[in-house]
């Protein structure tokens, strides 16, 4: 079996250690004896988007995000119909906000997004800054997730868009609602650094056992792995949270 990932644009979207989730699912595959490779698509060049069982896609400033706003209107149809499709997306803060309708910042137009999540984001003056501790369901199971936000972006989601999951700690999408992150099809966006998958391992193998089942029509049952480390460190963090 093999699974190869495309990281959009990893030399402008690549804030707080978000590759760690590519190295996350990476590793978790070679445990698995699972070919698993990657390659980097950015401004300018062409998206096959048959080549690719995920995609990853980071956070980045506004500065960045201007660029990649610019090149995705060349790109967006087909990242939208891979989606439409089922293909795996994890998208973290900038990357969720240009998966989405428009981000629009405080000093220049809309930057619209592809329109994946039925989601918007305004720019403000208050950051979203801290550890945060959610509960969603993964796979049928209610799980908690943990981890890093840093944002001053408030998301909104639309009528056919699910938070990824509630707030139990922190901001997440903004500052009233308590959702953090959406969820479309097998596509999810996220405000969580740290970064996410390796505080986190059983959302990493969700995605790794939907991108399998996407891939070759059928449910195929993970080797188990020791993850005693992972979750001594889910604990330890949880305790400070």
């Amino acid at each position: 079996m093999n699974l190869k990932l495309c990281h959009l644009y990893p030399d402008l979207m690549n804030l707080y250690g978000d590759r760690g989730n590519i190295l996350t699912l990476e590793k978790r595959c070679e445990w698995r004896n699972i070919d698993f490779s990657v390659e980097g698509i950015t401004v300018g060049q062409k998206l096959e988007t048959k080549k690719y069982d995920l995609y990853f896609f980071g956070g980045g400033q506004d500065k960045q995000q201007k660029i990649v706003a610019a090149d995705l209107k060349r790109k967006s149809g087909w990242l939208k119909k891979a989606a439409e499709e089922g293909k795996i997306f994890l998208a973290v803060c900038g990357g969720f906000q240009l998966l989405a309708r428009y981000y629009q910042p405080f000093d220049s137009p809309k930057l619209w997004g592809v329109g994946i999540f039925d989601a918007y984001t305004v720019a403000s003056n208050y950051r979203c800054i801290g550890n945060v501790l959610i509960e969603c369901q993964i796979g049928g199971e209610k799980v908690k997730i943990i981890g890093f936000e840093n944002h001053s972006g408030q998301t909104y989601l639309g009528k056919k868009c699910r938070p990824l999951g509630k707030v139990l700690k922190g901001f997440g999408n903004n500052v009233k609602e308590k959702k953090e992150g959406g969820f479309f099809k097998n596509c999810f966006g996220t405000y969580i650094h740290g970064p996410l998958l390796p505080k986190n391992p059983k959302l990493a193998d969700y995605l790794i056992s939907l991108a399998l089942e996407q891939k070759y029509g059928k449910k195929i049952e993970l080797k188990k792995l020791d993850d005693s480390l992972e979750n001594l460190a889910f604990e330890k963090v949880l305790k400070i949270i």
